[in-house]
């Protein structure tokens, strides 16, 4: 039987178990930049696979609007280019959920990594005598900058889709003749 816990309890609290489990302070850090990088390495293959059944849907939309046989090529125009919309709709809602939990797990590493790096400054100059993090890397909107391509990836394409879908039925059932 599961167990949903809704309440901090003194289990919580952070115990000797937590040093003997990292060693030190910089294998924290690695820990962090490890999980950090291994989730970002997930985001970009989400993304990437992503881009890439985006980039079929529109060939295939594209190929099936430049169909032209005069027999049945306008309504297989029609209903394949709407299908095609929807499909990549309903991919781009799919894809939105999975790179939004890679997104929200790497903030929640950054956050961690952060707060070590703040609350032990000379953690910075763990590796050399240099700082381990410029001013514009350690603050928030850093990383965040490098994310958004693949958080906006999916509504735009879902702009798209609904646009593409919209027009293609709006091209086949208002035709202009001339």
């Amino acid at each position: 039987m599961s167990h949903i816990i809704t309440q901090r309890s003194n289990l919580d609290a952070p115990t000797d178990d937590d040093a003997i489990m990292f060693g030190s302070l910089k294998d924290r850090l690695d820990f962090y930049r490890k999980e950090i990088q291994y989730e970002t390495t997930m985001l970009s293959g989400r993304t990437n696979a992503y881009l890439g059944a985006q980039s079929f849907l529109v060939i295939a939309y594209s190929s099936s609007m430049a169909n032209v046989n005069p027999d049945w090529g306008n309504l297989f125009s029609l209903v394949v280019s709407v299908l095609l919309s929807v499909l990549g709709l309903i991919t781009s809602l799919h894809a939105w959920s999975g790179i939004k939990a890679a997104y929200e797990i790497i903030d929640h590493w950054y956050l961690k990594q952060s707060h070590l790096l703040a609350s032990q400054p000379r953690m910075s100059d763990v590796y050399d005598d240099s700082p381990l993090f410029a001013k514009r890397e350690s603050n928030e909107g850093g990383y965040r900058e490098a994310l958004k391509f693949s958080m906006r990836a999916p509504w735009i394409f879902s702009t798209l889709w609904v646009v593409l879908g919209g027009f293609s039925a709006f091209i086949h059932l208002f035709s202009f003749k001339s």
